[in-house]
C-alpha cells in the first residue's frame, strides 16, 4: 500500500496511474475537494480572481482526458477546477482520498514509512510501503527581506485575491513574473498609481500569434538549440520589441534560459503610462521607497510578487537528498531518490510546455517502476542502479539556465519527456502479469 500526499493536478494523475496499474494506495488532501491551488475556495490556494492558465489548454491537458471544446484557449481558474473535479470523477479517484486531512509527519521505518495524519483534531498513524509526495510547488511564499521598514500595507501575491484591495492606493508591485504582471495589470483599473519594481530583465511573449496560442507554434522542425534561441529571439523582438523600450531592463541572458513572461498587457500599460517601471529597491523609510537609480516615490501598498519556495514540512529534509544551499532536492528526473526505492517526489518539475501530460508521463514511469519492484525483476534492479548514478544529472538540453532558486528544478521539455518515454518503454516491455490478471482488470479489483 502506498500513500499519495496531495489531490492537486499532480496528485490526481499519480492516483490515476497507480489505480490503472493495480497498485493500492491512499490519498491525503488538506482541502475538502480535489484541484489543489486551482480551487480558489481552498483556504490554502494562492489563486486570485482574474487568474487564467498561462499555457494553452491544448498543450496543458491530459491526453486521455481533453478539455471540453467550449473551454477557452487559456482557461479561467474556475474552468480548471471543474476540469480536475471531472477528471477525478471520471477515473474514480474520490473514493481513494482522505479529505480534510493534514499529513503531520512522514517517518522512515526499517521497512516502509509511518505517516501521521490529522482530521478534525483526531490523529491517526498509518504504515505504507512507499510515499509519493505531490503537495505542489506554489504554496510557501518566498518573502525576501526589504531594506528598511515599510509603514504601509505589505502583501505577498499569495495573499492577493481581488483588485478591490488596490482602490485609490499608490501601489508598488515587486517582481516581474507571470503573477506579478497579472496583478499589476489588475491594479491599473483600481489604484491611484501602479509602479513595477524590476531587478533583472525578462522576455515577454504574447499569448496569441496570428490568432493561435503562442505555445502551439514551433516543434514541427527541430532546430539546433543556438539557432532556435536566435530565431525565436528575433521573432519576439519583432512582435513586442525590447523591454527597454517600455522602461524595463533588457535580459542579459538568452531566450529560454529562464521562464518567459506570457503577458503582453503589462507592456501595453507600460507603454500607455498606466504602469511606471522602477528599478530594484535600495532603501525604505516609512512609506518612501528609494530605488537603485536614486529615484524616490511614496506608496500605500507594496505587493511582493516574489514567487514561492519548495516546502515539504512533514518530512525531514535529510530524507529528500536535499543538501543545504541547494534550491531543490537532488533526484533523478526530479523524482527518484538515489538510495530510497519507496519515496518519490511527484511534480517537482518545471519546463516551458511540459503541461499536465508531461507530468502524467512522469507518474506512469513511477507506477511502472513500482510494479517492477513488486515483481523483483531485473529491469527494476537496472533502473535502481541507474537512478543512483544519475541523481545529480540535470536534463537541461544544453540550456544555461539562470542560477536562481526557482530554476533549480527546471528542465528542458523535449529532453525530459524523451528520457521518461525511454525508461517507460523499457519497463513496460518487461512488465510481468499481475496474479495472472489483465492489467485493467487488476486495476479495478
Amino acid at each position: 500500500m502506498y500513500a499519495i500526499i496531495g489531490a492537486g493536478p499532480m496528485g490526481l494523475c499519480t492516483a490515476r496511474q497507480l489505480h490503472k496499474h493495480g497498485i493500492a494506495f491512499v490519498g491525503f488532501e488538506l482541502n475538502s475537494d480535489v484541484g489543489g491551488l486551482w480551487d480558489i475556495d481552498n483556504p490554502h490556494s494562492t489563486m486570485y480572481d482574474s487568474a487564467h492558465l498561462i499555457s494553452s489548454k491544448g498543450t496543458t491537458e491530459f491526453t486521455e482526458f481533453p478539455m471540453r471544446d467550449e473551454v477557452a484557449p487559456y482557461p479561467h481558474h474556475s474552468e480548471m477546477r471543474r476540469y480536475f473535479r471531472d477528471y477525478a470523477e471520471h477515473f474514480g479517484l474520490y473514493e481513494h482520498y482522505q479529505f480534510n486531512t493534514r499529513v503531520l509527519n512522514v517517518e522512515r521505518l526499517d521497512q516502509g514509512w509511518k505517516l501521521t495524519s490529522e482530521r478534525a483534531g483526531e490523529r491517526r498513524e498509518w504504515q505504507f510501503d512507499g510515499v509519493l509526495i505531490a503537495n505542489g510547488t506554489l504554496h510557501k511564499p518566498n518573502l525576501p527581506s526589504l531594506p528598511g521598514d515599510f509603514s504601509g500595507e505589505l502583501l505577498h501575491s499569495s495573499d492577493y485575491r481581488s483588485p478591490a484591495v488596490f482602490d485609490g492606493k499608490r501601489v508598488l508591485v515587486v517582481g516581474c513574473g507571470n503573477s506579478a504582471c497579472d496583478i499589476a495589470v489588475d491594479a491599473v483599473h483600481r489604484a491611484a498609481s501602479v509602479d513595477l519594481s524590476v531587478r533583472r530583465g525578462y522576455y515577454f511573449l504574447p499569448k496569441f500569434i496570428l490568432g493561435r496560442p503562442t505555445d502551439t507554434f514551433g516543434g514541427a522542425i527541430k532546430l539546433p538549440r543556438p539557432l532556435k534561441q536566435r530565431l525565436d529571439g528575433l521573432l519576439v523582438r519583432a512582435l513586442v520589441g525590447k523591454p527597454s523600450q517600455y522602461g524595463l531592463p533588457d535580459p542579459d541572458y538568452k531566450l529560454y534560459e529562464s521562464h518567459p513572461v506570457m503577458n503582453s498587457l503589462v507592456l501595453h500599460h507600460l507603454g500607455h503610462g498606466d504602469i511606471q517601471a522602477r528599478r530594484d529597491i535600495a532603501r525604505i523609510d516609512d512609506q518612501q521607497v528609494t530605488f537603485s537609480d536614486g529615484e524616490q516615490a511614496e506608496y500605500d501598498l507594496i505587493l511582493m510578487g516574489t514567487g514561492y519556495k519548495l516546502d515539504y514540512p512533514f518530512i525531514d529534509r535529510a530524507h529528500l537528498n536535499w543538501p543545504e544551499r541547494t534550491g531543490a532536492p537532488q533526484l533523478y528526473l526530479n523524482v527518484f531518490h538515489p538510495q530510497y526505492d519507496d519515496l518519490f517526489m511527484m511534480g517537482m518539475v518545471e519546463a516551458s510546455g511540459l503541461g499536465w501530460q508531461g507530468r502524467d508521463e512522469q507518474a506512469e514511469l513511477v507506477a511502472l517502476y513500482i510494479r517492477q519492484l513488486q515483481a523483483g525483476s531485473k529491469a527494476a534492479q537496472q533502473f535502481k542502479a541507474l537512478k543512483h548514478e544519475r541523481a545529480s544529472i540535470r536534463l537541461d538540453g544544453g540550456y544555461a539556465y539562470l542560477d536562481l532558486e526557482r530554476m533549480a528544478y527546471y528542465v528542458h521539455k523535449d529532453s525530459y519527456r524523451a528520457s521518461i518515454k525511454q525508461h517507460s518503454d523499457e519497463l513496460r516491455q518487461t512488465l510481468p502479469a499481475q496474479a495472472g490478471k489483465p492489467l485493467q482488470a487488476a486495476a479495478q479489483a
